[in-house]
C-alpha cells in the first residue's frame, strides 16, 4: 500500500481530540454552471468544481487546463528588477567575483541551487561561491559572519536569496564593508525597506508586481529571467531550472495558484521526464526510481525509470524533507552539493549522507513531539490555554518548526515550540486555518530580538527573560482575536456526489485538475450512505482502516477501495453494516507495478454525529 506507507508518517500524531465540522463549500452560480457544462461538454459536478475555483468562462477554462509558460509575467514589472540585472551585468563585465547566499530551508537551497547553476556561466570558476548560514551559529538570514566572509573573500557582489526583505542593520554593516547586496525575498517587508542594490520581493508596499505569491526560489528565477532576457539568451536554459523550483513552490507551501501554478506544473512535467542527478539520488532513495544498468547510457542522462508519476504531496513529503533535513541536522551546503551535482554516482552518495540524516530528524521529532504532548497533558494551563507557547532549552533547533506543526495538528491551535540557541530563546510558529499568526507575534514585537515568516509559519526569537511575559501576552492575543467555534477544526467539503457519478471520464478530467495544493486543494467529496462491502479490515496496528465500501442503493458491483488514517477505531462498527457518511479525496494508489483508484477518507461519521 503505497499511500499508507508514504503518509503514515505525516498522520502519526494527527489524532483527532476534537470532532471535526464539515462544512460544505457555499452554492454557485447555476447559470455559470450550464455556461461550463454548455462550453466544456462536461458533468455539473465538474463544472461546479470549476466555478468554485473562479474558472466562469472557456477562456479561463482553457488558462486552468492548459498552463502555458507565455502566461508568465514580465519579470521587470517588478520593483528594482532593472537595478538589479544591471548589478550583475556589470559584476560580469568586470569580472568581479559573486557570492550566492541563501537560506537553510528547501526555499532557500533550491534557490541557490537554481541561481547558481545559470550564472556560473558566466563567471571563472573561482569567481563565484555560495554560501548557506550555519542554523546554530549564524541563525536565519543575513548574518553578520557571512558579510564579513564576503569581504575578507573580496567578493563585491552578493545575491540573498529567501532572506533579507529585514536585514536593515546587516545591509548597512555590508555597505560600510564595501559589500553590495541583491535581496530576493519573498516574506513581508518592515517598516524599513534595506538599503542595498536592489531588493526584489513582491510583497513589499511599493511593488506593483500582478502576482505576490512567488515563493524565494520563484524570485530567483524571475531574477534569471531577466537577466537572460537582457542579455538576450535562449530562455530554454532558464526553464531547465523548474524543477528545482517545483520543489521550491511545494515544500514552502505556497499558493498553487497563478503563476505558480504554471511553474509547479512545468517543474513537475521536467521531473516526471528527466530528474536531475542530485533528485534522482533522493527518488531512489525514497524508492521512486528504479534504475536500470544500460552499459549504453551516459552518466547523469535519466532513464525516465520512474516506478509512477510524481505529485506535489511527492515533492512535499518525500523530497522536501530530505533537503531540508542536511540543514536541520548538519550543514545546508550538502543539500546545495547534492543539487548541484552533475554525475550520478557523486550524488548518490550525497544522498545517502542526506537519507541517514533524514533517519536522525524523524527520530528527534518524533521524541520531542511526544515529550511536548505529556508536558501540556500534565499542565493544566496549558491544556485549557487558546493557544501553545511551550519551551524546553534542551529540544533540538533544527526539528521544533516540525513539532510546531504536530502540536497544531493535534490540539489545533496557533503553536510556537520554543529552544534555546546560545543565549537566545528561539522558536518556530504555526497557525490554523484564516488566524495570520504573524500579526499576533508583531503585536508582541517589542519583547523579540527578531522575528519573520508568514501568516501560517513564522520564526522568532527573544532574551530568556522575555518568554514568560510573550506567553502571556501572545495568549491574550489570542484569546482576543479567535472565538471557541474558530478552534474547531474544519473540513472543507466541495461537493456531496454519489458514487455513481465517478466515471472514467470523470477521473480524466479531475486529474487534470493537479497540481493540486494551497488555493487549488484536491477536490473534497461527501457520500451518505456508505456500507461495507465485505472487505474492510484494520491496518497499521490496527490504527488506521483499509475500506472496501459501496453505498445503499447503489449497483451493488460498483465498489471502491479507500484508506481511512486514525480510524480504525470505528472497524467494529463498520463491519457490522451500519450505514455512514465519509469525506475523501479521489486519488490513484501505486501497489506492486498496480495501478487502483481509491478513496482517501478524511473523515467518517455516523447518523449521531451530525
Amino acid at each position: 500500500m503505497e499511500t499508507l506507507k508514504n503518509f503514515y508518517y505525516f498522520y502519526k500524531f494527527k489524532f483527532c481530540i476534537v470532532d471535526t465540522r464539515w462544512i460544505l463549500n457555499k452554492s454557485v452560480d447555476k447559470q455559470q454552471v450550464d455556461e461550463i457544462v454548455k462550453a466544456l461538454g462536461i458533468d455539473e459536478n465538474l463544472a461546479t468544481l470549476l466555478v468554485q475555483r473562479g474558472i466562469t468562462t472557456f477562456d479561463e477554462a482553457k488558462i486552468f487546463f492548459r498552463p502555458a509558460l507565455t502566461q508568465l509575467h514580465d519579470p521587470y514589472l517588478m520593483k528594482d528588477m532593472d537595478r538589479a540585472v544591471d548589478r550583475i551585468v556589470q559584476a560580469i563585465d568586470n569580472g568581479e567575483k559573486l557570492l550566492i547566499y541563501g537560506d537553510y530551508d528547501v526555499d532557500g537551497t533550491t534557490a541557490v541551487a537554481l541561481v547558481y547553476t545559470y550564472l556560473k556561466k558566466f563567471f571563472k570558476k573561482k569567481k563565484i561561491e555560495f554560501y548557506i548560514p550555519d542554523r546554530y551559529d549564524e541563525g536565519y538570514g543575513i548574518s553578520f559572519k557571512g558579510i564579513d566572509y564576503a569581504a575578507e573573500n573580496d567578493f563585491k557582489l552578493v545575491i540573498a536569496l529567501d532572506c533579507g526583505i529585514k536585514a536593515v542593520e546587516r545591509i548597512q554593516y555590508a555597505n560600510e564593508r564595501g559589500v553590495d547586496f541583491i535581496i530576493c525575498d519573498h516574506h513581508r517587508a518592515g517598516d524599513e525597506i534595506p538599503a542595498a542594490v536592489a531588493v526584489l520581493d513582491p510583497k513589499r508596499p511599493d511593488c506593483t508586481y500582478p502576482y505576490k505569491e512567488l515563493s524565494g526560489c520563484g524570485v530567483g528565477f524571475k531574477l534569471v529571467t531577466a537577466l537572460s532576457m537582457r542579455l538576450k539568451l535562449p530562455i530554454d536554459e532558464v526553464n531547465e531550472l523548474l524543477d528545482l523550483l517545483a520543489v521550491s513552490i511545494a515544500a514552502d507551501i505556497v499558493p498553487i495558484t497563478g503563476e505558480n501554478r504554471v511553474l509547479a506544473y512545468y517543474g513537475l512535467k521536467q521531473l516526471n521526464k528527466k530528474p536531475r542527478p542530485g533528485i534522482e539520488a533522493i527518488l531512489q532513495h525514497a524508492n521512486i526510481y528504479r534504475r536500470e544498468e544500460d552499459p549504453d547510457r551516459v552518466d547523469g542522462e535519466s532513464d525516465n525509470a520512474l516506478t509512477r508519476e510524481l505529485t506535489i504531496s511527492d515533492l512535499v513529503f518525500l523530497i522536501g524533507p530530505r533537503i531540508n533535513a542536511a540543514g536541520r541536522i548538519d550543514k545546508a551546503s550538502d543539500s546545495v552539493r547534492l543539487l548541484l551535482a552533475e554525475k550520478h554516482e557523486h550524488a548518490l552518495k550525497l544522498a545517502a549522507n542526506i537519507n541517514e540524516l533524514n533517519d536522525t530528524r524523524r527520530e528527534l521529532d518524533n521524541g520531542i513531539t511526544e515529550e511536548a504532548l505529556n508536558m501540556i497533558a500534565d499542565d493544566e494551563e496549558l491544556r485549557n490555554a487558546r493557544s501553545t507557547v511551550i519551551f524546553n532549552e534542551n529540544w533540538h533547533k533544527g526539528v521544533i518548526g516540525i513539532v510546531a506543526s504536530r502540536l497544531t495538528d493535534y490540539y489545533y491551535r496557533p503553536t510556537i515550540v520554543l529552544t534555546r540557541a546560545n543565549d537566545l530563546i528561539t522558536g518556530s510558529a504555526r497557525s490554523i486555518k484564516n488566524f495570520d499568526i504573524y500579526d499576533a507575534i508583531d503585536h508582541c514585537s517589542d519583547l523579540l530580538e527578531h522575528f519573520g515568516g508568514h501568516k501560517y509559519a513564522a520564526g522568532l526569537s527573544m532574551r530568556p527573560e522575555n518568554v514568560d511575559e510573550f506567553r502571556r501576552r501572545f495568549e491574550a492575543y489570542i484569546c482576543e482575536h479567535l472565538t471557541a467555534e474558530e478552534l474547531v477544526p474544519e473540513l472543507e467539503v466541495d461537493l456531496k456526489i454519489n458514487f455513481r457519478d465517478i466515471t472514467a471520464k470523470f477521473m480524466r478530467i479531475l486529474t487534470q485538475f493537479a497540481p493540486f495544493g494551497p488555493g487549488n486543494t484536491a477536490p473534497v467529496f461527501w457520500s451518505d450512505n456508505i456500507v461495507d462491502a465485505g472487505g474492510s479490515r484494520p491496518v497499521g496496528g490496527h490504527k488506521h482502516l483499509k475500506l472496501t465500501v459501496r453505498q445503499q442503493g447503489d449497483d451493488e458491483r460498483n465498489v471502491f477501495s479507500g484508506i481511512a488514517f486514525q480510524k480504525g477505531d470505528l472497524f467494529a462498527r463498520i463491519h457490522s453494516g451500519e450505514p455512514f457518511s465519509i469525506c475523501y479525496n479521489l486519488e490513484y494508489n501505486y501497489w506492486q507495478g498496480k495501478t487502483t483508484l481509491q478513496l482517501n477518507v478524511k473523515d467518517i461519521k455516523f447518523k449521531e454525529n451530525f
